[in-house]
């Protein structure tokens, strides 16, 4: 069996859809290690991975959010994290490195140590329909200051000077490919998908087993079953997550808010048969949901997909616009702009959702081709074959 070391940002999004590819592999005989911040360690050491934490904490978001701030957020970050994450890997000796598509310290670490790499794509794969958010364009010019630029590319020359960066952009370093990209969501789903080689592979949504909530009372559940969420990871507009609440009422027999960071209680008073709580079991919920107004963050679309439920999309940023407009394409769902967010018009759109058919069946769609993309076994099995093409021409050559 083969020793596989995961490095990862430390956001929900990135991590999470690797878990359940982390169990399967442990499941499977391999070992598994995993570079992150503490506030994943506990789920990740559920999934069987021996875990490193990176020195210094959880890392912070760069401040102001801005393709080129994050861009150099990531050289810097790799100046810190490439020395002691190679300190651990030459100890580790890894046979293959798995990051994320901007885990640029994951990526030059297997440059140092001579090691294949995967890259994982949680989001879509990027290309001509997706375009990479710190792709160099006139976009990321734009709005920028002339220090941000002179900042990063004191730090990119530095990176250059002090390790091996072969194959790493020069700028869009939010879009790291390999030999191996796992992109986790369905052929179906991405926009654009025959425009990527071979070396793209559409694994699909990778869902595995969470720990179960007894005090949420699924079994109680009265259809039809309506759920909302805005995520999980930033406090939403207490107003919003109200307004989804009344607009939901009057068309279901349970409506559930999952409220993230936000305090339920700033929501009351709400409708009797409205359940609003900061986490909820989104699985189980969506295993019996008939419609889910979601902020379009790409594991909670592909989750709805997965369990067939059409979608109203309320994007709050990121990625999400691009979800919704792909939503909206396959007919899987309806989207809405947070400025045109009311009661009405929510009720309205819901109510179109529930009542017209072909919103579920384009949902029903997706969920074949979601289940069938193969997901954390698929995953598995082509990390495996990846391991079996590069051994040959890899054998620890730079882990001495």
């Amino acid at each position: 069996m083969s020793t596989i070391a995961f490095l990862n940002i430390a956001m929900h999004g990135r991590v999470n859809p690797t878990l359940p590819v982390v169990a399967e592999l442990v499941r499977r005989g391999h070992t598994v290690t995993y570079h992150t911040s503490p506030a994943f360690r506990d789920e990740i050491e559920d999934a069987g991975a021996t875990v490193h934490l990176y020195p210094g904490g959880d890392q912070p978001l760069p401040d102001p959010p801005m393709p080129i701030t994050l861009v150099d957020g990531l050289v810097r970050a790799a100046l810190d994290l490439v020395p002691p994450v190679l300190t651990d890997l030459r100890r580790i000796r890894p046979d293959l490195i798995v990051h994320d598509n901007a885990c640029v310290w994951g990526a030059v670490a297997a440059n140092e140590l001579g090691v294949p790499a995967a890259s994982s794509y949680t989001t879509f794969a990027f290309g001509r329909q997706v375009p990479s958010p710190t792709r160099a364009s006139l976009g990321l010019l734009r709005g920028a200051k002339p220090e941000y630029f002179t900042r990063f590319a004191q730090s990119r020359r530095r990176l250059a000077r002090r390790f091996d960066t072969r194959g790493l952009p020069v700028v869009d370093l939010g879009n790291i490919s390999q030999p191996l990209n796992l992109v986790f969501t369905s052929r179906a789903f991405q926009p654009g998908a025959d425009d990527f080689d071979a070396s793209y592979r559409f694994v699909g949504p990778s869902i595995g087993s969470r720990p179960s909530d007894p005090s949420f009372p699924v079994d109680e559940l009265r259809g039809p079953v309506l759920y909302a969420s805005l995520g999980t990871v930033f406090n939403a507009d207490p107003k919003l997550l109200r307004t989804f609440a009344g607009a939901l009422s009057p068309l279901g027999g349970t409506v559930i808010v999952s409220t993230g960071q936000t305090d339920p209680t700033a929501l009351e008073p709400l409708p009797a048969n409205v359940i609003a709580r900061r986490f909820v079991p989104q699985p189980d919920v969506l295993a019996r949901a008939a419609l889910f107004v979601t902020h379009g963050g790409m594991n909670s679309a592909n989750e709805a997909l997965y369990a067939g439920v059409p979608l109203l999309v309320v994007p709050q940023g990121a990625d999400q616009p691009l979800v919704a407009r792909r939503v909206v394409e396959l007919g899987a769902g309806l989207s809405l702009r947070t400025r045109d967010v009311a009661e009405d018009s929510v009720r309205t759109l819901a109510r179109r959702l529930l009542e017209d058919p072909r919103f579920r069946a384009s949902a029903s769609r997706l969920l074949a081709a979601q289940h069938e993309a193969g997901g954390a076994r698929r995953a598995a099995d082509e990390l495996e074959r990846y391991l079996r093409e590069s051994r040959p021409v890899s054998q620890h050559s730079g882990a001495e």
